[in-house]
């Protein structure tokens, strides 16, 4: 199950972080080009929104089926947090991403509060934004490649 679970993350994430950095992208560009802010804008935002929900569902899947979870009972929360990979996967990545995802959650909630085009387009820029980088603070880009 640990294999399958992986694979699915591991793709998945790479559909997250392009939606993620296209969403990122398309805001800036209509923050900077003031661009009426319109369906297509709104589709986007909510698609990254979707995405990178559902990646957190499968990793708080690998993460409880993952072997590095063992490694709690095993050697304890001292031990994990002097070894760098144990503490990568199983505190860095999974803090992190949490973070990044509430920031895409409450910038997608607050650029839906918003009246005009450009506010719209700066909130989602700010959160979107802030949330690609931590994201790509702690991917574990050795399993990547």
């Amino acid at each position: 199950m640990y294999e399958t679970v992986f694979f699915i993350h591991s793709w998945w994430a790479y559909l997250v972080l392009l939606v993620l950095i296209f969403a990122t992208v398309n805001s800036i560009i209509g923050l900077s080009s003031k661009k009426d802010y319109g369906a297509t804008d709104f589709r986007l935002a909510l698609f990254t929104l979707i995405v990178s929900h559902i990646q957190l569902l499968i990793g708080l899947v690998l993460y409880f089926v993952s072997p590095y979870f063992k490694a709690f009972g095993d050697v304890g929360m001292g031990d994990v947090m002097k070894d760098s990979t144990l503490r990568l996967y199983l505190v860095e990545h999974p803090l992190m991403m949490i973070i990044a995802l509430v920031l895409i959650t409450m910038g997608y909630s607050k650029h839906k509060k918003k009246l005009t085009s450009k506010p719209k387009f700066k909130t989602l820029s700010i959160f979107y934004g802030i949330a690609l980088i931590f994201i790509l603070s702690r991917i574990p880009w050795a399993a990547w490649f």
